[in-house]
């Protein structure tokens, strides 16, 4: 298997920053990481591309354009729900089912069972999914109406993305669906096969990532997945 030359840092929640050998990426900020120190991060002599799946408040935060000071080349692709003050050259807001390029980085969005859009993202021979708030919603105190509902959607949507090949997917992972957690991503794991499965939108409850060999270690392989 070929090795995947890229750098990953966790930022809070669904937040990481990717960096291949021509770009460097944000996915998602919200906390944590202070905006300025972020800031700091920011490579020179790389592409900067920064990422929002949509508008929620733990996924996007306005001063991610405060980052411009420090690298005015910077671009910013946005959920076409989100309405940001700072428009202009650099500003591409997609809905789902879009196509863009950007000098060597291709993005391709799908779509959410909530709010916003999920990205495919191609950099440097890498392909990346970052799912935003896509994921099978099975709320334990939910009517089994809405949940097969849920269901459905969630399900619908992962048969669009099947067949594309992913070398990285960000995908949430959250202890608030008790246990059915980690339902959504054994699915994704199941019908579209990443490489390698990262979670994320699990708050504090870091005993999640406790759990990520078990599923990571199905990346790639057939599986059967029963509710």
């Amino acid at each position: 298997m070929e090795n995947i030359d890229v750098k990953i840092e966790y930022l809070y929640n669904s937040g990481f920053t990717v960096e291949t050998e021509n770009f460097f990426l944000v996915f998602d900020y919200w906390k944590s990481v202070e905006v300025r120190d972020v800031a700091d991060r920011l490579p020179v002599g790389k592409k900067v591309v920064v990422f929002a799946s949509h508008s929620h408040g733990d996924h996007y935060n306005p001063d991610i354009f405060l980052w411009r000071e420090r690298n005015p080349g910077i671009e910013y692709v946005l959920s076409s729900e989100i309405r940001p003050k700072a428009e202009g050259v650099g500003m591409h807001r997609m809905s789902r089912y879009r196509e863009l390029e950007l000098g060597g980085l291709s993005v391709k969005t799908f779509g959410s069972t909530d709010l916003g859009v999920s990205f495919l993202v191609k950099a440097d021979g890498i392909s990346i999914f970052h799912a935003g708030d896509l994921n099978w919603w099975d709320w334990y105190d939910e009517t089994p109406e809405n949940n097969r509902a849920m269901e459905e959607r969630f399900k619908k949507e992962i048969g669009r993305i099947k067949g594309e090949e992913i070398d990285i997917a960000f995908f949430p992972v959250d202890p608030r669906l008790k246990e059915s957690y980690r339902l959504g991503a054994d699915y994704f794991v199941s019908e579209v096969g990443p490489r390698f499965l990262i979670p994320m939108h699990y708050g504090e409850e870091a005993w999640v990532n406790d759990e990520f060999p078990d599923l990571a270690r199905f990346a790639g392989q057939e599986r059967t997945i029963e509710r």
